[in-house]
């Protein structure tokens, strides 16, 4: 029998999940085949309604090796898992005459910890918190979800949180939850056998495909004890997320108040000399915290030097004092153990990170209305970072829709450590970049209006003539606004100020959780939705429920943002143009997936404004143009509101 050809595969796996066969999918599929045979790299960008996922899982299943698939989103994490996987394995099986298996696998404190349910959360000094199922009273919030998930724990066969709905807070799942540090290991643990985390692990090692997120991937290349089974390819989705998921888990923090939590799990189970030097440590970096101010420690004052290196040598104390003290009147010892150690390494690491102090690394204070002060600690860049540890054992691809920024991927790809396309050489990653285009007619389907007539926004102040043309451009369109802000105060001011003025119902960001908005916002035709970061990327409606994606100005980093600043530095310090390589592509990547929220299907037609004028006007603009969708442009604010009426009176005639 011959072996079944890629147009072959990909026709049987589109009719399994019933979808259309596209040309932009077709030269994908055989792109990614091209670079896994290679043991080369790609990055394709795949637009919205190409089919991506199919267009990189059958030619990953024709293979043969073992793939990781990384997301940023549970959302696509799921319907992989759930949709895409168990369609095209069941439709390439007959063809492949092999079933190829496939996995989930998350970190840790993903999944329902045994020991934890049944032997209850280590007791901690003050806050004691007993059995905690006795200890919340079942009227409680928190008590009912302990109970729910207890009888949950009965049920379910992988223990993944996901798998709980309704979900539960943070709070709750921690109490049934450890972190890879806190966890006694499977040989040590009465539980081990039946622990869902490792039965994850163990299913990854059998599969030929293994889901997992950014997240777990950093975690993997970073802390250098492999989290993943070995594979011969990866393939990372929503791509443009990769820098700042790798970033985040890079990133140290030390708050007084997780210090003295560590305080007080240690105390218990180590001599009296070192619990009273971790306590006076404790004490000496509270008072240096309670005068921080936001922003960015271009040097380590000193007052922060000295709290941090006590920190650090009494935390080193502690760490071997844990070793050897054994102590009989505590219940559980391992686990407590366990947990102490966990929080006190996690604290001697932030602190000597900081006090080492290294070039590579930016250090800064931050002050939460919550929370209180912290000091945080980030990598300048992570593009060496992963240039070293991603593509140098396998052959990866990297897709979204959002990868080409300014008209090509060299800015996206100098973020990820690679050189610009082309260039070759011995210690060089070769890669190549493919935009496989979109199915959709964005010309015909979508407007791009610049207000190019407002005053430029400046930092602080009210914005009166943004909101009269916000609130001209939603009664045109009759509603059906997702209205995009770079702050939450911009989001509140506007959704205040609209709900005076419009008979709309405007959904704020915050009001409720992001589920429900988008299910309420989707159900209305009229309703208009406003917020910030999460809804620039994470809405996916179509149809006459969103008909104008409104921005209220370009979406650059904050000039206070510490981190982005301190790149933006480096870059210049290096002879390059830092706005352009840091703050303009920041903005840029945000502004394509905001525009991205308007056209999700065929039919869909809409406009995206943005009201700011520095689009139209300013050096930059057409660099972030270049970014966005090919709609059609202008900068006539009557032209915008003339085609509004008429999208929103084409709607209605259908009974939208």
């Amino acid at each position: 029998m011959t072996k079944p050809s890629l147009p072959e595969l990909l026709h049987a796996a589109v009719t399994a999940v019933g979808g259309t066969e596209r040309p932009g999918q077709a030269a994908m599929a055989g792109a990614v085949a091209e670079a896994v045979d290679d043991r080369s790299h790609l990055l394709v960008q795949a637009g919205t309604g190409t089919g991506k996922s199919l267009g990189y899982l059958v030619p990953a299943l024709a293979h043969g090796e073992r793939v990781v698939v990384a997301t940023a989103t549970l959302a696509l994490q799921r319907q992989l898992v759930e949709r895409d996987l168990p369609r095209t394995v069941d439709a390439l099986h007959p063809l492949l005459r092999r079933r190829p298996q496939f996995a989930m696998l998350k970190g840790r404190s993903n999944y329902l910890c045994l020991h934890r349910l049944h032997e209850g959360v280590p007791q901690e000094e003050e806050e004691g918190l007993f059995d905690q199922f006795e200890a919340a009273a079942p009227s409680s919030k928190l008590g009912q979800d302990l109970l729910r998930m207890r009888d949950w724990a009965d049920e379910t066969e992988t223990g993944d949180r996901d798998d709980l709905t309704p979900g539960v807070s943070d709070r709750a799942w921690a109490q049934i939850s450890v972190s890879s540090r806190e966890c006694l290991g499977a040989t040590k643990c009465a539980y081990g056998a039946e622990c869902f985390a490792e039965q994850a692990r163990e299913r990854a090692k059998l599969a030929d495909v293994v889901v997992t997120n950014h997240a777990l991937l950093a975690i993997d290349a970073i802390e250098g004890a492999p989290v993943l089974p070995s594979h011969e390819v990866l393939i990372v989705d929503e791509a443009h997320e990769l820098v700042s998921r790798v970033t985040g888990v890079a990133t140290g923090e030390l708050t007084p108040g997780q210090v003295n939590r560590a305080v007080r799990r240690a105390a218990k189970l180590v001599n009296e000399k070192a619990a009273d030097a971790l306590q006076t440590a404790s004490e000496g970096f509270e008072r240096v915290m309670e005068l921080a101010l936001p922003g960015r420690l271009e040097e380590v004052p000193e007052d922060l030097g000295y709290a941090l290196m006590a920190l650090r040598d009494a935390a080193r104390t502690v760490i071997t004092a844990l070793g050897s003290t054994r102590d009989k009147s505590v219940a559980d010892e391992d686990a407590v153990r366990k947990q102490a150690m966990a929080s006190i390494e996690s604290i001697h690491g932030v602190a000597e990170r900081i006090t080492q102090g290294s070039e590579y690394d930016v250090v800064w204070f931050e002050r939460h209305d919550r929370f209180g002060a912290s000091v945080r600690v980030a990598p300048l860049s992570v593009s060496g970072l992963l240039r070293e540890k991603l593509f140098a054992e396998r052959s990866v691809v990297l897709t979204s829709a959002t990868l080409k920024l300014g008209g090509d991927f060299n800015g996206v790809g100098a973020s990820l450590g690679l050189s610009p396309e082309g260039t070759a050489g011995d210690d060089i990653p070769q890669w190549k970049g493919l935009d496989v285009g979109s199915p959709f007619d964005y010309p015909k389907q979508g407007i791009l209006y610049v207000a190019r007539h407002l005053a430029t926004p400046g930092r602080e102040g009210s914005r009166t003539d943004m909101l009269d043309e916000l609130a001209e451009l939603v009664e045109a369109a009759g509603g059906r606004t997702l209205g995009l802000f770079s702050s939450m105060r911009g989001a509140q001011a506007a959704a205040e100020e609209l709900r005076g003025r419009l008979e709309k119902p405007i959904l704020l960001q915050g009001e409720e959780t992001l589920g429900e908005l988008i299910k309420n916002f989707s159900a209305d035709p009229e309703t208009c939705l406003f917020g910030t970061l999460s809804l620039w990327q994470g809405v996916d409606v179509p149809g006459a429920s969103c008909q104008l994606v409104v921005m209220d100005r370009i979406p650059f980093p904050r000039p206070d943002d510490p981190l982005m600043s301190a790149r933006q530095k480096a870059v210049e310090e290096a002879g390059g143009n830092g706005f352009m390589a840091v703050a303009a592509t920041h903005a840029a990547l945000l502004m394509a997936q905001g525009a991205g929220r308007l056209v999700r299907a065929t039919g869909d037609k809409g406009v995206v404004a943005v009201l700011d004028p520095r689009l139209a006007n300013a050096r930059y603009g057409s660099y972030l143009r270049a970014s966005l969708p090919d709609f059609w442009y202008t900068t006539d604010p009557n032209q915008a509101r003339r085609s509004l009426a008429a999208i929103d009176a084409a709607a209605k005639a259908d009974g939208k």
